[in-house]
């Protein structure tokens, strides 16, 4: 049976994140607030639990699910390598809307789907999100929402596309922006953006100091629930 907790009392607030703490322990699901649109989570280290999220979404592997941190530092042990840029980009919008594909450590535990030795990592701004992942470590997280429905903005919608799916319901009220996050492959020769979103392609191109129309970009995601069509369907664009 689900558990609904109400994030904007601080007493169920933190009944909420111990209930989500142990449900992930326990190889379960929680839904939660991110500071773009809500998420459906796991322990990313858990491949039961990931495949169960996957099932819940009624999606396939060949969509492999992102990955949330709690820290910057974080993303040393996740990747082969960070390039520079990379570093840059984390600086300037970590925590935030902003997504990067780079390579995972080849030597990581995790099952996260057809991943093609990459992942997606994002560290959110929100304060319920930021306070679970830093208690208990990265978590796989997708947009809370079967496959091909709206992304759910709120805990309500999340529930009624989800329902019995998933353990605990974190409420943190309606999503702030309800837009995606940007995405940006980082693991060519040439820097991508995958997916238009939250982080305008202006703001990543000064960082890195090219031009915008470099960087390339698809449209930002609408709330149908649809990733854009093309190479990043595979790394799992359907996130929040």
């Amino acid at each position: 049976m689900s558990a609904v907790y109400d994030c904007g009392s601080p007493d169920t607030r933190a009944a909420g994140l111990s209930a989500a703490k142990n449900a992930l322990q326990a190889g379960r699901l929680v839904v939660m607030p991110t500071d773009t649109l809500y998420g459906l989570g796991a322990d990313a280290f858990d491949s039961e639990a990931v495949a169960s999220l996957l099932r819940a979404k009624g999606r396939g592997r060949d969509m492999p699910v992102p990955v949330l941190v709690g820290s910057w530092d974080t993303i040393d042990g996740l990747v082969y390598h960070v390039r520079a840029q990379a570093r840059d980009l984390i600086r300037a919008f970590w925590p935030g809307g902003l997504s990067l594909v780079v390579q995972q450590a080849p030597s990581l535990a995790w099952d996260l789907g057809d991943t093609q030795g990459s992942v997606m990592l994002r560290m959110p701004l929100h304060p319920v999100a930021l306070e679970l992942l830093r208690d208990v470590g990265p978590m796989a997280v997708s947009s809370a929402n079967i496959s091909g429905q709206p992304p759910a903005t709120t805990a309500a919608e999340a529930q009624a596309q989800l329902g019995g799916e998933v353990s605990v319901y974190l409420d943190g009220g309606p999503a702030e922006h309800a837009v995606a996050s940007t995405i940006v492959d980082l693991t060519g020769d040439s820097i991508r953006i995958l997916r238009a979103g939250a982080v305008p392609a202006e703001a990543i191109a000064e960082v890195l100091g090219v031009s915008p129309e470099s960087l390339g970009g698809e449209p930002p995601k609408s709330l149908s629930g649809e990733p854009p069509r093309g190479k990043q369907d595979t790394r799992g664009t359907e996130r929040p």
